[in-house]
Order: C-alpha cells, then structure tokens, then sequence
C-alpha cells in the first residue's frame, strides 16, 4: 500500500494534534476499527435495553472512532488494504443497527429501510468496484453522510432523554439529508 501521497482533511490535523496524540503509536487504525466492531454489540444492547443515557454516550464514542482511525491512518500513513474493506464495513454495522432499532421504531420503518439500503448499495458498490481493480476510498460525501446519520441517531437519543417533540423533526430532517447525501455518495462511487 503506497502511503506517499495522502491527502489530509482539515479534521485529521485537528484530531492530529488533540486526541490521535493521546493514542500510543502502537496502536493502529485497524486496532480502532476492531474497537468500533466490538463497540457495536454493546450498542445494540444499550438500545434494547432502553439504557438511553449509557446508550447515547456509547454510540457517540463507537461513531467518533470512524473519524479517529480514518485520520489516524492517513496523518500516520498506516493506510491498509484490510482498513479501506472493514472500516466502511464496521461504520455500516453500527448506522444499519441504530436505523433498525432507533428508526424504524421512532421515526418512520421505510426512513430506516432506505437508510439500510443504501448502505447496502454502498458496500456491493466498494466491493464490485474492488473485484474490478478499482479504488474505493471514501468521498466527502460519504463522510457528510456519516455525520449526519450520527447527528440524526444522536437526537433521537436526546428526545428519548428529554421528551422534547421537536428533536423527533430534527432528527427527521438531517436523516433526510443524510439519505439524501448517501445517494450522491453512492453515485459519486459508480462514475
């Protein structure tokens, strides 16, 4: 894997020069991404379980790790052929589980199915576009994507906190456009 020519957003500095330095150098971004895998589950509980607080806190930590190994892997050039598989594979599992139980059951059942699907899409997409010799790296699309299925599961865990109708219309609206930018992402993928 050619770690040369990497390019650097301005998160991976930020997060290069705050939390990536408190990560010993020993750990890598892979180390992370098995976190996020096994974080996962845990979530899942958390929801079922309806420990709303310890959930909300959980997922959020289990989401930032996208962001904390995709910069570490770029701003320590520990970019891996296993990482560009697992790491979209990893970040999928914790929005399709999130959509399946939070979504589906709060906001609207066909929101949580478009939500899954598109991950879907995305993950047949990487790897039809792998088996034909491409490259697939994620886009700012995806990674708008991302942040915004994060902030709409977010507020739906601050309205199951605070009971506050409003964040139910909020969380609608960016899981909207979360759709919305997932489908850009996917078509930015097949050209």
């Amino acid at each position: 894997m050619n770690n040369e020519n990497i390019e650097l957003y301005p998160q991976d500095k930020i997060l290069e020069k705050t939390i990536l330095r408190l990560i010993p150098k020993k750990v890598t971004p892979n180390h992370v991404t098995i976190l996020r895998f096994l974080l996962t589950p845990l979530v899942v509980w958390a929801i079922i379980e309806e420990k709303n607080f310890f959930g909300f806190f959980l997922f959020l930590f289990t989401a930032s790790t996208d962001a904390i190994d995709g910069a570490m892997a770029r701003t320590r050039k520990q970019i891996t052929e296993w990482g560009k598989i697992y790491d979209p594979v990893a970040d999928k599992l914790l929005i399709g589980s999130a959509a399946f139980l939070l979504i589906s059951k709060y906001l609207n059942f066909y929101l949580a199915l478009a939500i899954i699907s598109i991950e879907i899409l995305l993950i047949v997409n990487g790897g039809r576009q792998k088996i034909n010799g491409g490259i697939v790296e994620a886009n700012n699309w995806g990674k708008t994507k991302m942040i915004l299925q994060v902030a709409g599961v977010g507020f739906i865990f601050i309205f199951l906190l605070t009971k506050l109708p409003f964040l139910i219309i909020l969380s609608w609206v960016i899981l909207v456009a979360a759709i919305i930018t997932g489908l850009i992402s996917l078509f930015t993928y097949s050209i």
